[in-house]
């Protein structure tokens, strides 16, 4: 079935969840497993399911990558680099396996070659930015068994928010694609607020260029059909909101608002993409219940007795109508688009414009500058 894989550059709000649970449903003679970075993709996935047909099918097995890493990728093969039970994943922030902190100078991390100490904590958990490593070497060490194995139990991989992975992973993802299995993977580049870890392999993919890395690291003789055109419509965002977000990314192909009849309907209050001032805040967070979405906790301005989400936990999700706390990088990105805007910082800015359907507010004061293409500033009076 080499041949048949494929990638879907989708766009926010374009349905490629949904996609991946209607393709699982065609297949009722083969196994699909469905993999997505986290466990809110995963109840997400699960959910649709239930939406779609009532039920996740016998076949469909949906499972978060990490999980997949350790139940396919490392346990039933792990005997030829080490002896000892794993006792579970320790989610890791950092580079892991230090070995030396000294007050002045460069740590100290454990070699590859001590095992135990490379991979694992003292509870012999393995470190969350190894995982997809240590797949690898039990997939080298037993001569490619674990691919096999993998593409022997399910003849369809779907993998879901594959933007997310990196490093190892993508070393993953290459040999699935070089294997039996049909592999489809969706994605968008722009939304990279995750990342499994922090590895230095492939460190000139993690922004966002798994298309890059198809394209330039698989061997030819592996094609991979790169589609950037069957979910460029969103279904969730105006079209002002489409034309907005997507300047944030000018080099990918610009996304266009669904001309569906039952999307985006219903909702009562603003429409568009409006600039609210500080001191109108309270009275339209008040009025209308917007999702409110800031960068961390610790942000300042929500007012906590409404509804409000940090930009990364908001992924995947829609509402009628958000404001947005933005940083300051973000602000002098909407002052002047040539602005610097780091790309974790434009990629989270991406996720919070597209989360609403109807109406977006950008809270900052404003000043006497001209207004951004696409925006109005919202007017109190003439609104309440």
């Amino acid at each position: 079935m080499i041949g048949a894989n494929r990638i879907i550059i989708a766009a926010a709000g374009s349905g490629k969840t949904t996609y991946l649970v209607e393709e699982a449903v065609k297949i009722q003679r083969e196994r699909v497993l469905i993999t997505t970075y986290t466990e809110s993709n995963e109840a997400e996935i699960r959910q649709r399911f239930f939406d779609v047909v009532g039920h996740v099918p016998s076949n469909v097995v949906i499972m978060t990558w990490f999980s997949f890493l350790i139940t396919h990728g490392v346990k039933p093969f792990q005997g030829g680099l080490f002896e000892f039970q794993i006792t579970g994943m320790l989610l890791v922030a950092a580079r892991s396996g230090l070995r030396y902190k000294p007050q002045v100078g460069h740590p100290s991390y454990w070699a590859e070659s001590e095992t135990g100490k490379h991979y694992f904590d003292q509870r012999r958990q393995v470190y969350s930015d190894k995982l997809a490593k240590l797949a690898i070497r039990c997939n080298e060490g037993s001569g490619g068994a674990v691919i096999d194995r993998v593409s022997r139990i399910f003849q369809h991989v779907f993998v879901d928010e594959v933007q997310d992975l990196a490093g190892y992973d993508l070393d993953v993802l290459a040999a699935l694609a070089r294997s039996s299995s049909r592999l489809l993977m969706v994605g968008d580049p722009r939304q990279v607020t995750y990342l499994t870890h922090h590895e230095q392999r492939h460190k000139k993919y993690t922004d966002g260029g798994i298309v890059q890395f198809l394209q330039n690291d698989i061997p030819k003789k592996v094609p991979v059909d790169i589609d950037e055109t069957s979910l460029n419509r969103s279904h969730r965002n105006s079209a002002v909101i489409c034309e907005i977000s997507s300047r944030l990314y000018p080099n990918l192909p610009v996304t266009h608002a669904c001309a569906c009849a039952d999307c985006r309907v219903g909702a009562a209050g603003p429409n568009g993409a409006l600039i609210l001032r500080p001191a109108d805040y309270a009275h339209y967070v008040a009025k209308f219940w917007p999702m409110q979405l800031r960068d961390k906790v610790t942000t300042s301005g929500v007012i906590d007795r409404f509804p409000v989400m940090n930009f990364g936990e908001s992924k995947g999700r829609g509402f009628d109508h958000v404001v947005i706390l933005p940083t300051r990088p973000m602000s002098r990105w909407l002052l002047d688009p040539a602005a610097e805007l780091a790309s974790q910082s434009r990629a989270k800015f991406y996720v919070a414009l597209t989360r609403a359907r109807h109406s977006v507010a950008i809270a900052m004061d404003w000043g006497n500058a001209p207004l951004p293409a696409g925006f109005t500033l919202y007017d109190r009076e003439h609104r309440s």
